[in-house]
């Protein structure tokens, strides 16, 4: 089996395992403790320290890993982006105290101290903005840094920046965007039962992602009012048209629509004198 290394703990974990179990990999563990597990006879889970699986890929230990941006760019390693998988999404910041006066780069003192868990981004992102620094490494609970005295900002990773407000300090700027990706070994995508298998899982993966904001919406309208049909159901390529058993002048018109737009296509189609509308969540959506 393929080897997939996964987070073993946090919203990583989460976001990974219910994406895996949407496309169909369901996980078949000993027990909740299990350093591994079966994914549909498909794969083989290893549940590693999210640091760490940038390592595990480029090393060759896994074949795969799903891990946050943030993570991989920090090591350095060579592995490739397959798919960007949208959740866990949070933003690395530079952030200072609210009283020290740092509110851009251009404040921020020569050979200022920052304390950080990501010196390899931090230690680039000041050189590109030609600022001098001293680093700090920590490994963990930047937060309270400046109030000890140990450095005068931080870089530290924000979901909403409640966290830093509670701490007393206010972000100055974002060093990097994150989100989960899922990544590979370049040199296993020259072999080609390895790269085939790949491509089904990015497929896969990319069927489940592309339906988690659409709905598919079904209704009863009139066959003269086709034209605002049309108007009203774009969907992928156009509504679908279906003739009715005994429908007389009724046809069934299917689209996908996109979740945030249900509720005005909704609207429109009543508007028209649509009936029996139904609207379902999408497991999956192939182009």
């Amino acid at each position: 089996m393929m080897r997939i290394a996964l987070p073993n703990k946090g919203r990583l974990a989460e976001g990974a395992r219910e994406l895996l179990e949407r496309a169909g990999l369901e996980f078949e563990m000993r027990g909740e403790r299990a350093l591994q597990a079966s994914l549909g006879g498909e794969f083989l889970a290893l549940f590693v320290r999210a640091p760490d699986i940038p390592e595990f890929v480029a090393d060759g230990a896994a074949d795969v890993g799903i891990t946050g941006r943030d993570l991989v760019v920090e090591t350095g390693r060579d592995v490739v982006e397959l798919l960007d998988l949208g959740f866990g999404r949070c933003r690395l910041v530079v952030a200072a105290r609210e009283d020290s006066g740092i509110h851009s780069l251009a404040q921020v003192p020569e050979g200022a101290r920052v304390a950080t868990v990501f010196p390899r981004l931090t230690a680039d992102f000041f050189r590109r903005a030609g600022r001098t620094i001293t680093l700090v490494p920590i490994s963990g609970a930047a937060e309270i840094a400046p109030h000890l005295g140990v450095a005068d900002i931080i870089v530290d990773l924000v979901s909403t920046g409640s966290t830093l407000k509670t701490n007393g300090l206010h972000e100055v700027e974002t060093v990097l965007d994150s989100t989960a990706l899922l990544i590979v070994r370049d040199a296993l995508l020259e072999d080609d039962v390895a790269a085939r298998r790949i491509r089904e899982l990015v497929a896969a993966l990319e069927s489940v992602l592309r339906a988690q904001n659409k709905r598919y919406l079904m209704a009863n309208v009139r066959r003269d009012t086709l034209p605002e049909i049309r108007r009203i159901l774009p969907g992928i390529s156009g509504p679908t048209i279906i003739d009715l058993m005994n429908g007389h002048d009724l046809v069934a018109a299917h689209a996908v629509v996109d979740a945030a737009e249900v509720y005005r296509v909704i609207a429109d189609l009543k508007a028209v004198g649509a009936e029996g509308i139904l609207v379902t969540k999408i497991e999956r959506l192939m182009p």
